[in-house]
């Protein structure tokens, strides 16, 4: 190699080494001469299509050259929320350990674990060595869990009586009824939520099939986003006999907080006059508490306690929940994490888009995702976004 040559070699390795030092140390010069920015350039002539990245720019990869994982630069004010009793303790450590390993050993995002009782030494003991994040233990107190003392109780068990009738799942439950009802209206009021703006549910014993390589939170709280969900479908309708009759009632009394550009047609193929049942499956939950904690929610689940269907029939938090995020907000202020691989048995949703599953190294079967049987709505979110 002639000397001409050597210096030329010379001169190209150190500008890839710099450009590889800037790419890793500022978030922005890395975006603005990544593949995909670059690629963008000469989309507009047809020369090449790339499809866009929606999360692109809420990641930075880590200092590590061969890293697979990211980290962020920041972090929202969120946590984790687990409603736990200690004989869910197997369920719970292997939900935290999924979460870890697929998520918060990057970002280390606290957890808040709620029991209606105290949660025993051991318990607190088999959790806390699964993560270096913080961890609160707290008991919820006894006017939040329990049925209130002004619900007619003779009316309440024959209502428990005709589902058991029915053979509905948890018909007989008071238990699930207090925590449908404490889902619904009182988690995000505990003491040791108060401090935080954001939070995903975790329920014991569900799985997380992909690498997560961005920061949900941050995705949300800078887009505007108020409500994230997975899995989509109906509720039970001999659970929520005068639910919608409630709504109805609800937004007669109170238009104001109806937002004009509403996700009422997911729900309604009427206008509003009758409910479809679809709502959005809330053992997954990624959302907003300012929102739950606001004066249209707060409003609305006030005027619905007040009613009693969560112990005269078996109101759930997933139908309350969604017909509140749709009614009350923007549509486009819902988002559908379809990167997000999860299960709560017997449902699982699992990346559509071939490229985020290969990213996220994903243990799910992409042909079994929910999305695609006939009990989900998906098809009717995706009418309703226009996907």
């Amino acid at each position: 190699m002639n000397t001409t040559a050597r210096y030329f070699v010379l001169v190209l390795g150190v500008i890839l080494s710099i450009h590889f030092v800037l790419s890793f140390t500022h978030q922005e010069y890395g975006r603005a001469t990544s593949l995909s920015s670059i690629a963008s350039h000469f989309s507009g002539n047809g020369d090449l299509q790339v499809v866009p990245d929606p999360y692109e720019g809420y990641v930075r990869p880590t200092t590590t050259p061969n890293a697979t994982h990211f980290i962020s630069d920041k972090r929202a004010n969120a946590t984790f929320v687990i409603l736990a009793r200690n004989t869910d303790i197997d369920g719970t450590v292997r939900s935290i350990r999924e979460m870890e390993d697929r998520f918060n050993k990057y970002y280390k995002y606290p957890y808040v674990l709620l029991n209606e009782v105290p949660f025993t030494e051991d318990f607190k003991r088999r959790v806390s060595v699964l993560t270096d994040a913080h961890i609160d233990f707290g008991t919820i107190s006894h006017d939040d869990w329990f049925q209130p003392a002004w619900i007619d109780e003779q009316k309440a068990k024959e209502g428990r009586e005709k589902l058991v009738a029915d053979k509905v799942i948890y018909g007989g439950s008071v238990s699930y009824r207090n925590m449908c009802r404490f889902n619904s209206g009182f988690f995000f009021k505990q003491p040791l939520m108060e401090k935080y703006r954001w939070y995903w549910r975790i329920e014991p014993d569900v799985h997380f099939h992909c690498d997560l390589n961005f920061d949900p939170f941050l995705y949300m709280e800078e887009n505007n986003k108020v409500y994230g969900f997975t899995i989509t479908m109906y509720e039970f309708e001999k659970t929520i006999p005068t639910l919608w009759a409630s709504v109805k009632e609800f937004i007669k009394l109170h238009p104001e907080f109806v937002s004009p550009d509403n996700a009422m047609a997911f729900m309604s193929e009427n206008g509003g006059d009758s409910y479809n049942l679809c709502h959005f499956w809330s053992n997954f939950e990624i959302a907003d508490m300012n929102f739950w904690r606001g004066p249209a929610y707060t409003a609305f689940f006030d005027f619905l306690d007040q009613k009693g269907g969560f112990y005269y029939e078996r109101w759930g938090d997933a139908p309350v929940h969604s017909i509140a995020a749709a009614l009350f907000n923007r549509k486009d202020q819902i988002h559908f994490f379809d990167v997000v691989g999860y299960e709560h048995n017997p449902y699982v949703h699992c990346p559509r888009d071939d490229q985020q599953w290969k990213a996220g190294r994903c243990t799910c079967d992409q042909k079994r995702s929910f999305d695609y049987d006939g009990y989900s709505c998906m098809s009717k979110w995706d009418r309703l976004i226009g996907r």
